[in-house]
């Protein structure tokens, strides 16, 4: 394998893994509609419900994790100014989630 091409490669397989996760979630929030539609109880729509937060809580990590690395890439910004931008990017996904 060429170094040359090894990002290219692994942002495109990071980019399938989110992709594959919000399919994989997609259908979860139309089990959810089923559910809801066909009159289940509210615990079991409720424990998809928590699934479905939680998996979605997932891509928005993998993402973090593929921007810090992106962060960490960076040959012209210093160490401080890479920690910086990791952390603003970390902090704005943690406030969301609340």
């Amino acid at each position: 394998m060429d170094i040359e091409h090894s990002p290219a490669i692994s942002a495109e397989e990071d980019r399938a893994r989110i992709i594959n996760r919000l399919r994989r979630l997609e259908g979860q929030i139309r089990g959810l509609q089923s559910m809801i539609e066909s009159g289940k109880e509210c615990d079991a729509v409720l424990t998809q419900v928590m699934a479905a937060k939680s998996a979605l809580n997932q891509v928005g990590l993998h993402i973090i994790g593929h921007s810090m690395k992106n962060c960490l890439a960076q040959e012209d910004a210093t160490r401080d100014e890479i920690v910086d931008e990791a952390l603003k990017v970390f902090l704005k996904y943690a406030n969301c989630v609340r």
